[in-house]
């Protein structure tokens, strides 16, 4: 139960993007197709998971050992990137056209704060290992959420003839996020 109460919290509930406004800066800018959201979406669950586990690691099997819990930041922020090189050089390699539509918002993972503030929410909750991992999933998958559907609202959005002009590209997007972000305050009364 513990766990599908994280799991609902942080999918739905605390979203990361639309709840903790984190990662605003890739959740907009890769918004504007489905494809790459999804993609988008993909890499960082899949970064954010690895993310968790390995931060974990290193905080309760090295940091706290040592005692160097001061180093939590760097040492998250390390493994972060690490892990968001290996993410490039795969994508790189098994799906160049991913890869290139990503373009430079790809290595911005590593800077992506969504997942260091994952990371470390997960260590200020002092979660066990599982419950990270299900954090950091959860956490991944409501980024993706809310990116495939705001990708899905701007496409529509493209199609729409009668918007003023002042109102195209960004200033849309930043309406459009906010009117999710409102709706998604409709999921808390869902967790106690």
């Amino acid at each position: 139960m513990e766990f599908f109460v994280i799991f609902v919290s942080a999918l739905l509930v605390n979203n990361v993007v639309l709840s903790k406004f984190l990662g605003i800066c890739s959740f907009l800018g890769v918004s504007k197709k489905i494809e790459t959201a999804i993609g988008m979406g993909g890499a960082v669950s899949f970064v954010m998971v690895i993310a968790s586990f390995m931060s974990y690691i290193v905080y309760h099997f090295i940091l706290i050992p040592l005692n160097l819990t001061y180093m939590y930041t760097l040492a998250f922020i390390l493994v972060i990137a690490a892990l968001v090189q290996l993410v490039e050089m795969f994508l790189k390699k098994k799906s160049p056209a991913l890869y290139k539509s990503l373009g430079i918002f790809l290595p911005l993972i590593t800077t992506n704060c969504a997942i260091l503030g994952c990371v470390i929410i997960s260590m200020n909750e002092n979660y066990s290992l599982m419950a990270s991992l299900v954090y950091g999933l959860s956490s991944g998958l409501g980024y993706m959420l809310a990116i495939v559907l705001l990708a899905g609202i701007r496409e529509r959005l493209e199609e729409c003839h009668n918007m003023p002009e002042s109102m195209k590209g960004l200033p849309i997007s930043l309406v459009t996020a906010s009117l999710m972000a409102i709706a998604f305050l409709g999921f808390q009364g869902l967790i106690h």
